[in-house]
């Protein structure tokens, strides 16, 4: 595995730890809206970090219906010369993290642009 490789895969793993932290924090709290803010917010301050010239292809909706990481935002950095195709669920399980429950997770796909096709 080139260095590159392994330094993009340490970062969605980064990405997806930073959702599921945030999320952690207001475990139980019984407000899934901002169990899903929080994680949604954290995931998108740490794709700006990424190395890549991202696009979201699957995500948390349309534009209109979602402030961040809706399908066609761009992410990362507009001067890398990686492009990546990206799909991404911040928190798979806010009701579950909201009512203090187990087995909710955060999800992040990158591939190489035009890998991925929306659903």
């Amino acid at each position: 595995m080139r260095d590159k490789e392994r330094e993009i895969m340490l970062d969605v793993v980064r990405v997806t730890e930073a959702a599921a932290l945030m999320a952690g924090r207001v475990m139980g709290n019984g407000n899934k809206e901002l169990v899903d803010a929080l994680a949604v917010d954290a995931m998108r301050g740490m794709l700006e970090l990424m190395d890549i010239r991202g696009e979201v292809i699957i995500g948390e909706g349309e534009k209109d219906q979602a402030p961040m990481l809706y399908i066609g935002e761009k992410v990362g950095r507009e001067d890398c010369d990686f492009e990546a195709d990206i799909a991404v669920d911040p928190i798979e399980g806010t009701t579950l993290v909201a009512k203090g429950l187990p087995n909710a997770l955060s999800v992040m796909v990158l591939a190489a642009k035009g890998a991925l096709k929306p659903v």
